[in-house]
């Protein structure tokens, strides 16, 4: 007997993911909508909830399936890509990269911090562009002054870097001090926004 092959286009199966993705979003099954963007300091992996985002995550710094099965366990097994969601944020990351932006107005979801570590990236998303606080400065901000190193943890735990910008804390001597997402992205943000030559 025979068997037919059937030929699809070759975007056919993205244009049905697609579909599949509005159909979920739009009977309110989708959570959380994730997306990989291509930056300048690589790709990006992008979550929303209807909140906003919640997740920014440097890809080659933790793999995809970290994210997703982090994204699973503490905020909605309901995770699909679905880029369309995502638009707003991808925008102004352009922008930000293209030097025509400052600041982002995309409401965020902090489900992924609690406690301290939330009080010190509220603390830090207030740090205007082109400028840089310390660790020492987010501690006391965040109820603790003496809480320097806890600081820096909440601060290389940041699941929405560039957005909340952990970039622009440094050491109190003015040293960089570490990145989540490794140095050399701390120093491109750094130069981006003309604090570093």
């Amino acid at each position: 007997m025979a068997v037919m092959k059937l030929e699809l286009p070759k975007d056919a199966s993205r244009a049905a993911a697609e579909r599949f993705a509005a159909r979920a979003e739009a009977e309110g099954l989708l959570d959380v909508a994730y997306t990989v963007e291509d930056s300048p300091v690589g790709p990006l992996l992008l979550a929303a909830t209807k909140r906003g985002l919640v997740e920014l995550g440097f890809e080659g710094q933790k793999e995809l399936d970290f994210y997703l099965e982090r994204l699973t366990r503490k905020v909605s097994p309901r995770v699909l890509e679905a880029p369309a969601r995502l638009d707003p944020v991808r925008r102004e990351l352009d922008e930000y990269f293209e030097g025509r932006r400052t600041d982002f107005d995309v409401p965020l979801d902090w489900s992924l911090t609690r406690g301290f570590t939330q009080r010190v990236l509220r603390a830090t998303a207030k740090v205007p562009y082109g400028e840089v606080s310390t660790y020492r400065r987010m501690a006391a901000k965040a109820g603790n002054e003496r809480a320097v190193r806890a600081a820096g943890n909440a601060l290389g735990a940041n699941p929405i870097p560039i957005v909340v910008p952990c970039h622009r804390i440094l050491r109190t001597g003015g040293s960089l001090g570490g990145y989540g997402g490794g140095l050399p992205r701390k120093e491109f943000l750094l130069r981006l926004e003309g604090f570093l030559n």
